[in-house]
């Protein structure tokens, strides 16, 4: 990986994030209420293959949430998390359509698929309504039990 290549991952995955938390989370703040639900990945609580700057920024992410909800929490603004494992998408579409690592992956899974988007909807409406008011630095893993391996 190129130091450019770095940084545009980095920028992506984990600066952006940051940057768009400061930008509503000042109103969140002033009104003493609010949701903040961050994108990590399985990848923030492993590493990966030939992903080093994607691990290291998702990993950052689940760094952020934990910092962010010390500050925050206090002040009615929960910091939350959802870490997706493999879903399939035109991101992963690769992975898919390499037939050793996708039997390799699905091996791993035990729901015994790919994940789909709409398999993040729970989590997503759990962490944004009033059911999730107590909890504060989570990082979700919506993975189909990967990570229970």
């Amino acid at each position: 990986m190129l130091a450019h290549e770095w940084d545009e991952v980095m920028q992506v995955n984990l600066s952006s994030q940051f940057v768009l938390t400061q930008a509503v989370g000042g109103a969140m703040l002033a009104r003493g209420a609010g949701k903040i639900i961050f994108t990590a990945s399985l990848l923030s609580f492993q590493g990966g293959i030939n992903v080093p700057g994607y691990t290291a920024a998702k990993s950052g992410v689940a760094g952020l949430v934990r910092a962010l909800s010390n500050e925050w929490a206090g002040r009615g603004v929960n910091v939350n998390a959802i870490a997706p494992g493999y879903i399939a998408t035109d991101n992963t579409q690769a992975l898919q359509d390499d037939v050793d690592r996708a039997r390799a992956i699905l091996e791993r899974i035990p729901a015994g698929r790919w994940g789909r988007g709409d398999d993040l909807v729970g989590a997503t409406v759990f962490l944004s309504s009033a059911a999730s008011d107590y909890v504060d630095g989570a990082v979700i893993p919506v993975d189909g039990g990967w990570l229970g391996r």
